[in-house]
């Protein structure tokens, strides 16, 4: 009996391993790398086996704000070739088709610039808190064009967190 419990116990164990959440799904806030102040709320989540992201809010604009800088540019792997500057900044996807490379490692996706519509490669890296260099949980979020790439890092958030930008 105890061996048969065991055993239920040990694939219970696996199926949730199996089925638990990507470290970089959930809420985060992207910060200014120069004035270290919040610029969005971010939502990360996996669907279909890839990963997406959605502003949910955005500092010191209006919530409704159209992404005026990337007016006139058209992707047409990005929300079936829209104008860029036809679309609200918060509730769009702005990060998309991201494959991924291992636990917390994600890549070869795609990332617009909602300030001037300029569409990059992208690199997501989740960074646990090792209470040295990553004081809390941190993404790294890189964007590249060629091998040229920028990173921010973003703070681990909760959904109101996130949502509340302003």
């Amino acid at each position: 009996m105890k061996k048969l419990l065991a055993l239920f116990a040990g694939l219970f164990l696996a199926g949730a391993l199996c089925f638990a959440a990507d470290p970089t799904e959930g809420f985060w806030i992207s910060i200014d790398e120069k004035t270290n102040k919040p610029t969005a709320g971010w939502q990360i989540w996996v669907e279909n086996g890839k990963l997406y992201g959605k502003m949910l809010s955005i500092a010191d604009y209006p919530q409704d704000t159209l992404t005026n800088g990337g007016k006139g540019r058209h992707y047409d792997n990005f929300m079936n070739n829209v104008d860029i500057g036809t679309v609200k900044t918060v509730g769009a996807t702005w990060i998309w088709d991201l494959k991924k490379l291992e636990e917390g490692k994600w890549a070869d996706g795609f990332i617009i610039d909602p300030a001037d519509g300029k569409r990059y490669k992208c690199r997501i890296i989740f960074h646990k808190a090792d209470g040295k260099k990553f004081k809390e949980d941190t993404l790294e979020m890189r964007g590249e064009v060629g091998p040229f790439g920028r990173s921010q890092f973003w703070k681990a958030a909760t959904k109101d967190e996130a949502s509340s930008i302003r």
